[in-house]
């Protein structure tokens, strides 16, 4: 009988095991040193399709008008202490002299451009609040959006002028760049707070499970070394594209999850097979050969739905697959090699410090996986009906983009959005730029800016032809219209007056792009208009994403398990749990149930990004809960051949484990559920409920529910696809070989079942 693949991995492993671990060391410190600076060339952006009209009304402004829509706001409110003799304090001439000067110490930066003000702008109305308290000063930062001097020129500006004075004056900064920098420096303190969680209530939750330290400590530290490694892998993609900050949340939640659930699979196999009988170096080697194969495969579930985020333009959606992708690759090799290799130097030392004594016995989950099975319908009609009902809430879902209410309530630069908001006329920070190009004429520029004028949800157009109020227009300074000039082009400012992320102002960019005009072409962008073509390119790519995910998820499962109805069960099972766990988040983030008890604002929205990253990322993690079961009870299958017998047994060796798993895991997820930031929050507490949903109801109850149901149709194949699967698959299971290391040659253990022919195995006898 040859060897499994892996169990060669196991003889090479145990037989250079100092080299492997000195290799490992090697690489281990090379990723502390360097890794870390990732941290400083990630970005803050991607959210936007870089191929969408949005983004090339962007360029456009930039590249012919020297212009385009402003990224800081500075919110200037005069000081009651001043005095004020009038309503309109704000156009007292300390005041004027004072925002005059402002406005030109800010145009001064290096870097700023576009800077205008309430003053500047001949006491423009709507950038004055309605009290006449306050009043506005606009900033745009030219050149790349993602770059990491424009990142680091918004962090010093929002440093320097935030919460100062400038004469009557006191000085707030808002703005959707001051937004975003907020959180992304908001989610790295969360990430050092969200470490301190996880690590120790991990540990504990390990010496619980192991009743040891030593065991304990290696699944811990094989997940620190998948974090940092990660870092490093994500180090060298900053040389070749752009990488989203957010995306260190999926390296920390992942890496010491995942790297802990293979390590927790590695380490409890190789403790059964010493307690079996089999001397240290021949369990290493069974225990590759088994559990690490199963590592394997589940890593590459996990790879594959990670990877359909390759698929969307927004870079925000590809860097989590890089970070995801990067630590499954640090954490399987590490499990695969470090891990076995330090197992076989500590033998039965892995079982030191005993601190629980406990008994082995795991009849209960076999006595759960009988009481399943003995009401199959009963239970599977039962667990359906929950999930689809628990579901129900998502039908309403409305997506929108994270804003300024992402962060916690008593943030600087959201409490200044707030004011913006809230105590102005129009959104002047929100305004949407429309590009015109070709047949530019006076007559047309007038017409046209007077129809979008007398749109409903439109406090202003500003034109080369003069500014523009419900239909009607008026003259503005010749220096400011000169500004829309551009050679057979020119643009118009429009103001909205509807919050800028929400379903109105969508409406507002649908209508805006649907009217006709006398010009060649007219682009719309703006922060609200980039929204929309992001939903558009993440929409219109759910269904390609989807589809890869399931069909590389049933030819995996195919080839591994060699079965047709083991993978569509799987497929259906996990899309009715993450369903199940779509409705709860609508339920909670989108509707603020227990928002006062989570601490976040619910905005009736629910953030677009956010269930498209839970979706790649939960199915895989059901899919590796689902390798390690099937896997358990495939090999049980092939031994007795009976079908109730494999699944109470394979439910007995990994229920444990599978929920145990789920726990180490879920525990990290919910870490992050501490985060200031909504869309973190979401994403930890989503993550963790679709975890716990899937191990405890799914993997427990539904999975054997339906096994039962099936009998040994769950092993069927017709015959074309059986003699596919004697090609191609990865069934190595069947395989009780077992290698002595003492001779090099493959010996059978006679302690063990007799192997059941390929012909019953494929027969389901």
């Amino acid at each position: 009988m040859p060897e499994s693949t892996f169990a060669g991995v196991g003889r090479l492993v145990v037989h250079y095991r100092w080299q492997v671990l000195a290799a490992s060391f090697v690489a281990l410190i090379a990723a502390a040193m360097f890794g870390g600076g990732a941290v400083d060339r990630l970005a803050s952006g991607g959210f936007d399709d870089p191929g969408s009209d949005s983004v090339l009304t962007r360029k456009l402004l930039d590249e012919q008008f020297d212009t385009g829509f402003s990224d800081l706001v500075f919110l200037l409110t005069f000081d009651s202490e001043f005095g004020s003799d009038n309503d309109l304090a704000v156009d007292r001439p300390d005041a004027t002299g004072a925002g005059i000067d402002f406005t030109n110490e800010i145009a001064s930066i290096p870097g700023t451009d576009d800077v205008a003000s309430y003053w500047s702008l001949g006491s423009a109305p709507s950038m004055r609040s309605i009290d006449g308290q306050r009043a506005l000063v606009l900033v745009r930062l030219p050149g790349e959006e993602d770059s990491h001097e424009r990142d680091v020129l918004i962090t010093d500006i929002i440093d320097q002028y935030d919460d100062t004075t400038a004469g009557p004056f006191s000085v707030a900064v808002g703005g959707r760049e001051a937004v975003f920098e907020r959180i992304a420096t908001t989610i790295e303190g969360d990430l050092a707070v969200a470490e301190a969680i996880a690590v120790p209530l991990t540990l504990l939750l390990l010496i619980a499970v192991f009743g040891g330290v030593v065991a304990a400590l290696l699944p811990v530290g094989v997940g620190i070394a998948a974090i940092l490694g990660a870092l490093l892998v994500l180090l060298g993609l900053t040389e070749l594209t752009d990488v989203s900050i957010f995306s260190l949340n999926l390296v920390t939640a992942l890496g010491l999850g995942l790297a802990i659930d293979y390590s927790l699979f590695v380490v409890s196999r190789f403790r059964e097979e010493r307690s079996a009988g089999s001397e240290v170096d021949r369990a290493v080697v069974r225990t590759v050969a088994t559990a690490g194969r199963t590592v394997a495969f589940s890593a590459v579930t996990v790879a594959i739905s990670l990877s359909a985020l390759l698929i969307f333009p927004l870079y925000f959606l590809r860097s989590f697959a890089y970070a995801g992708i990067g630590v499954l690759v640090v954490a399987m090799g590490t499990s695969l090699l470090t891990l076995p290799a330090l197992l076989s130097v500590l033998g039965d030392r892995v079982d030191k410090w005993q601190v629980i004594r406990r008994k082995s016995s795991t009849g209960h989950w076999r006595a759960i996986a009988n009481g399943v099975m003995r009401h199959p319908v009963i239970v599977l009609v039962a667990g359906v009906v929950a999930l689809l009902f628990v579901a129900i809430p998502f039908l309403r879902v409305e997506f929108a983009e994270a804003d300024h209410r992402s962060l916690p309530s008593g943030d600087s630069v959201r409490a200044t959005s707030d004011i913006l908001r809230d105590e102005f006329p129009a959104d002047e920070s929100s305004a949407f730029p429309m590009v015109a190009i070709g047949n530019v004429d006076p007559t047309a520029i007038d017409r046209f800016a007077s129809r979008i004028s007398a749109i409903d949800s439109v406090a202003r157009v500003d034109s080369l032809a003069g500014s523009y109020f419900d239909g009607v227009g008026f003259e503005s300074g010749q220096e400011i219209a000169a500004r829309f000039a551009g050679e057979d082009s020119t643009w118009f400012n429009i103001v909205p007056s509807v919050e800028s992320i929400s379903p109105e102002a969508e409406a507002l960019i649908d209508e805006l792009r649907a009217l006709e005009s006398p010009f060649d072409r007219t682009l719309v962008g703006g922060g609200t208009a980039a929204l929309v073509d992001s939903k558009d390119a993440i929409f219109s790519r759910i269904p390609l994403a989807a589809g890869l995910i399931m069909v590389a998820t049933f030819v995996l499962l195919f080839l591994m398990f060699g079965s047709i109805l083991v993978p569509l069960k799987a497929i259906v099972l996990n899309t009715l749990s993450l369903g199940a766990t779509f409705g709860m988040m609508v339920w909670v983030f989108q509707d603020g149930h227990g928002s006062g008890l989570l601490g976040f604002t619910a905005t009736g929205l629910t953030d677009t990004t956010t269930p498209i990253l839970m979706f790649c990322i939960a199915f895989g993690l059901s899919m590796d809960y689902e390798v390690f079961l099937l896997s358990r009870v495939k090999e049980e299958y092939d031994q007795c051949g009976d079908n109730d017998q494999a699944i109470a047994a394979g439910l007995e060796k990994t229920g444990r484990l599978v929920t145990a798993a789920a726990m180490l895991l879920a525990i990290t997820f919910l870490a992050f559920a501490t985060s200031g930031v909504t869309f973190i929050k979401l994403f930890g507490l989503g993550l963790a409920v679709a975890v716990l949903v899937d191990a405890f109801v799914v993997r427990v109850t539904l999975v054997p529910a339906f096994m039962k149901l099936a009998g040994d149709w769950n092993w069927w194949l017709p015959r074309p696809m059986k003699r596919l699967h004697s090609r191609y698959g990865f069934d190595e299971t069947g395989s009780r070989t077992v290698i002595d290391l003492r001779d090099r040659e493959p010996v059978i253990d006679l302690r063990e079942p007799t192997v059941v022919p390929e012909e019953a195995r494929s027969s389901g006898r």
